[in-house]
């Protein structure tokens, strides 16, 4: 079970060293113009237990394997291996599911984000060591000024048991949702006002990491429960489904999308279609208005509802020493998603937390800290420097 409790000169310390690591993009497109981001347009369903699939790249010395029951597996058996997937193509705004079994291991973290060129990003992450738990967070063009952004929200045994986690996100709200439930809740309005409201093109990224690394700050170490086991190797994570849908900001037939000035806007995104058509976007009221084309075996939809228990969410701020760099290459910043079918959720007044009644530990199961939160943005920064 994990039960770290981290010093505030713990936190400070790791911020002020981890707001300087950089997370890569290609092209910024808020500091040049860049290429077009191809559109997922649709609707695209992955079953991983009938093996690899296209949608994905994989990266750099990341070798998976397929089982036919659980998916995509994996593995880690050192502390520089890093397993990572990134979709080939983007969802400007839209709904993910990922259904996932986490990997066990103290020190070793599962991640399921969202990131788009010029760095927002909204990210799910898993510790091995914690049983109870799963955190959430987001960030906006790769600010990492402040960790105040933080939530945890209590999930059964997700080492052991098969969840669907799903990030339904549109231009006025964001869900993060457990088995169907929403577990928490974003609005533009509570991002102050939309400045740090994720809100360009982004991909998908799956991958497994060690935080828990010998030569890693202490800090990360103690967020991600202590050092790592390598006798307990292999750390096995497991993604069985993906299904991604494309909201395309309400237009259909999205084919790529621009962007349209150096602003990282919503409004300021351009939509090529299929047709043609180029459009300057519209705000997507609610995920019922999109009825994206099917692009492959169409999802079951699940009512989403809202449970009445509570979840965790970071309310203190932790300053880093310096302001996060961002050039034409570099910025920092993580990612987290999921989500899938076009049936969507009501959007609230204000920011709110709650967690899934069948699936979710008891509430004296051990929900962390907001302080530990604080440091799942800045240890998942390290990990996509990798």
């Amino acid at each position: 079970m994990f039960s770290k409790v981290l010093s505030a000169t713990t936190v400070a310390l790791l911020a002020s060293t981890l707001a300087s690591a950089q997370t890569f993009t290609a092209c910024d497109p808020t500091k040049k113009d860049c290429p077009a981001d191809p559109a997922v347009g649709g609707t695209v369903s992955i079953d991983f237990t009938k093996g690899e699939n296209d949608f994905f790249t994989v990266a750099d010395g990341t070798k998976l394997s397929y089982d036919p029951s659980l998916g995509a597996v994996f593995s880690i058996s050192n502390e520089n291996e890093a397993p990572t997937i990134s979709s080939t193509k983007y969802i400007f705004f839209g709904k993910v599911d990922v259904t996932v079994r986490a990997s066990v291991g103290q020190g070793v973290v599962t991640s399921f984000v969202l990131q788009s060129d010029d760095l927002d990003e909204i990210d799910w992450e898993w510790l091995g060591g914690d049983e109870y738990n799963v955190q959430t967070n987001y960030f906006s063009k790769g600010d990492t000024t402040t960790y105040d952004r933080g939530g945890i929200s209590p999930v059964g045994s997700p080492q052991d048991t098969f969840h669907t986690y799903t990030i339904d996100w549109t231009a006025e709200r964001l869900n993060w949702i457990i088995d169907g439930t929403v577990v928490r809740t974003l609005t533009y309005a509570d991002a102050k006002g939309g400045a740090t409201y994720p809100q360009t093109p982004m991909q998908i990224k799956l991958g497994t990491w060690v935080a828990g690394k010998k030569d890693a700050p202490k800090g990360t170490v103690e967020w991600a429960g202590g050092y790592t086991n390598f006798a307990d190797a292999p750390f096995l994570g497991y993604y069985k489904s993906v299904v991604i849908t494309d909201y395309s900001n309400g237009v259909e037939g999205a084919k790529e999308y621009s962007y349209g000035d150096r602003s990282g806007t919503y409004e300021s995104i351009k939509i090529s279609t299929t047709g043609g058509d180029v459009s300057g976007g519209k705000s997507s009221s609610s995920s019922s208005a999109v009825k994206p084309t099917s692009t492959s075996a169409s999802a079951k939809a699940s009512s989403t509802k809202h449970s009445s228990t509570f979840s965790t969410v970071t309310s203190s701020a932790v300053s880093s020493s310096g302001t996060a760099s961002a050039d034409a290459t570099d910025s920092t910043a993580s990612a987290t998603e999921t989500a899938a079918s076009t049936s969507g959720s009501s959007t609230t007044a204000a920011e709110t937390s709650s967690t899934p009644s069948t699936t979710a530990a008891p509430a004296n199961a051990g929900v962390k800290s907001g302080v530990n939160v604080a440091l799942l943005g800045a240890a998942l920064f390290a990990f996509f420097a990798l």
